[in-house]
């Protein structure tokens, strides 16, 4: 029973370790969702809950960045009450490994920070995302950069938002 789990769970490593090399990660904007008719009546929103990073500045970086976006897009930010759309994100960081590099001298590969960011605007009547789009990039972790990188990232998201002759 033991050596059927050992073989299991190498077989299972093998098996990532293939697909992670096969299937290497591509960056960029991904759009999931987007109803052009809807998003051209939306002239309001609000945030509504989120998964908020754990660090407060990045979170208000976030915020600022998206508010600004949807500002340059015709849309007033309501504090609270009833609007056309409710705005939510989602953020995380994760570490890919680059399986192309040479590994170090103690046998590691190349860590590559990575971040993903997905914003969603919502009809509040309706669970379906008038407009779903999502980022993974390569992120530089100094805090110095951050602000740059976020703003940079929602920038490039919103360029997937769809034009409108009325706005």
């Amino acid at each position: 029973m033991r050596f059927a789990h050992s073989c299991f769970v190498l077989l299972a490593l093998v098996s990532a370790a293939n697909l992670a090399v096969d299937g290497a990660q591509k960056y960029g904007v991904t759009v999931k969702a987007v109803q052009p008719a809807a998003l051209a009546k939306a002239k309001t929103y609000v945030w509504t809950q989120s998964r908020a990073t754990f660090q407060k500045n990045i979170d208000r970086m976030i915020l600022a960045a998206v508010d600004r976006e949807l500002a340059a897009r015709g849309f007033t930010k309501l504090s609270s009450g009833p609007s056309d759309v409710l705005v939510t994100y989602d953020a995380l960081e994760r570490i890919d490994l680059n399986l192309k590099a040479k590994p170090s001298t103690d046998g590691t590969l190349p860590e590559i920070p990575v971040g993903t960011l997905v914003v969603e605007l919502n009809a509040p009547e309706n669970p379906e995302p008038l407009f779903s789009v999502r980022i993974d990039t390569p992120i530089d972790t100094d805090p110095a950069s951050l602000e740059g990188e976020i703003n940079t990232a929602v920038t490039a998201m919103f360029e997937k938002y769809p034009r409108s002759s009325k706005r």
